[in-house]
């Protein structure tokens, strides 16, 4: 019989989502984020983050959905690998373990992951599955979503944020009594 890990996926932003997966102790992270991304309706089109986490939720390994081409160690820190070529057992060996999903990087979206349970598989259950689920997730914003730029609108397309951030130095003349000759 092999194991199965029981996770327990909670959000920041939505308070009454949760769902409970068991999965295969030697899924690859590639296809547990798959089956978690599917299991919430996310498009695939967004890279994602698995890190490890220690009791505080701070992030510790990252495990990234596209491979960088890194390998080993730069400047004394573990460069992020790949989700294919780690299992969940790899990274996560004691009850209560956790991990950080990020689900859209360049927005720090994520949800929090804790092990609740490991246990032999029940015969005749197909694994992976949700075990239990409430609530809906955050929606998933996609990169021409209006919601996203909705600061913006009064901007006109050809007005740059280098420009805006330019106009209130628009009547700055300088300071010709300045000596940047002799400015350390």
């Amino acid at each position: 019989m092999s194991m199965i890990f029981k996770f327990r996926m909670l959000s920041d932003e939505a308070d009454d989502f949760v769902r409970d997966y068991e999965v295969p102790y030697d899924m690859n992270l590639a296809d547990f984020h798959t089956y978690v991304r599917e299991s919430v309706g996310y498009s695939p089109a967004e890279m994602a983050s698995i890190f490890t986490s220690d009791a505080e939720w701070d992030k510790l390994r990252e495990f990234t959905s596209v491979d960088m081409g890194l390998e080993g160690e730069e400047e004394g820190f573990a460069v992020p690998l790949p989700m294919e070529r780690v299992s969940l057992g790899q990274i996560v060996r004691e009850k209560f373990g956790r991990l950080i999903y990020v689900f859209d990087i360049f927005a720090e979206r994520q949800f929090f992951i804790e092990l609740i349970e490991s246990k032999f598989a029940e015969e005749g259950v197909a694994y992976p599955r949700i075990a239990a689920s409430a609530g809906e997730p955050p929606a998933q914003q996609q990169k021409n979503d209006p919601a996203i730029f909705s600061e913006r609108d009064d901007l006109a397309d050809d007005h740059s944020i280098f420009d805006e951030a330019m106009d209130e130095f628009g009547e700055f003349e300088g300071d010709d009594t300045y000596d940047d000759e002799y400015a350390y």
